[in-house]
């Protein structure tokens, strides 16, 4: 028994497919060629951890580079047009013995059986890869996650507002003028002399987005939004009046 993840894909153009495959060993298989003759298999490609001794692969997985490998193959063949799916990518346990990787004849029984045995459900190659890691116990590479919304700095002057607002203090305007407003922790008050109105929420919301329009469109008016089509003043119904240019 011989536990094995791969895929084949299929040029319609050309008329040739491709099978690669990598087996719980760390060999990768390929097999290529035209649509319905005998596929001509490629020197099997064992993992080099097995078969180097060099320091540098030493605490390396017999299966990582293979897999990366795997990858890349699936990548390199669907940019060269093998865009048609003919087994998607799948993890299959095969009732073949897989041969020594110090062999280097390629293993046709092995490669029929994945092609013959190989379900047909579409799934990326990535969750192929890992249902096969999983089912040899290894460790997976988790799912993404998506990271969560940072909140934006604050400002150091609002920073300091907070406090003032946190101490119970009202804010004001630096300079006293006729027509003012007054924030504190409870509300927001526009004042002209001795009357005054206090804003709810909702009113507070749509002045903070209308005061950040007109700061933006008088640091760099070309860059506004043009109103196309109209030119004129609000009619007496509150609507955009004018004629159209």
């Amino acid at each position: 028994m011989t536990l094995t993840v791969g895929f084949r894909l299929g040029n319609d153009t050309t008329s040739r497919q491709v099978t690669v495959l990598v087996t719980e060993a760390g060999v990768l298989h390929r097999a290529h060629g035209l649509y319905g003759k005998p596929a001509r298999l490629s020197t099997p490609e064992p993992s080099r951890t097995l078969t180097n001794r060099i320091p540098a692969f030493k605490g390396e997985t017999p299966l990582a580079r293979p897999l990366a490998n795997l990858r890349a193959y699936h990548a390199s063949y669907t940019k060269k047009g093998y865009a048609r799916t003919l087994i998607p990518p799948t993890t299959v346990r095969l009732d073949v013995e897989e041969l020594p990787h110090q062999d280097a004849e390629p293993h046709r029984e092995l490669v029929q059986a994945f092609i013959g045995a190989a379900p047909n459900t579409p799934q990326p190659l990535d969750q192929a890869i890992k249902e096969f890691q999983i089912t040899l116990g290894l460790p997976a590479k988790p799912a993404s996650i998506p990271r969560a919304p940072r909140d934006r700095a604050i400002p150091p002057r609002v920073t300091a507002m907070l406090r003032t607002l946190a101490s119970g203090s009202p804010i004001t305007p630096a300079h006293r003028l006729p027509v003012g407003w007054t924030v504190t922790d409870q509300s927001v008050r526009l004042h002209v002399g001795t009357m005054g109105e206090t804003l709810d929420r909702q009113a507070v919301v749509e002045l903070q987005a209308a005061l950040s329009a007109w700061l933006h469109f008088t640091k760099n008016p070309a860059e506004a939004v043009p109103l196309h089509g109209y030119e004129g003043s609000h009619g007496e119904d509150g609507r955009m009046g004018g004629r159209r240019s």
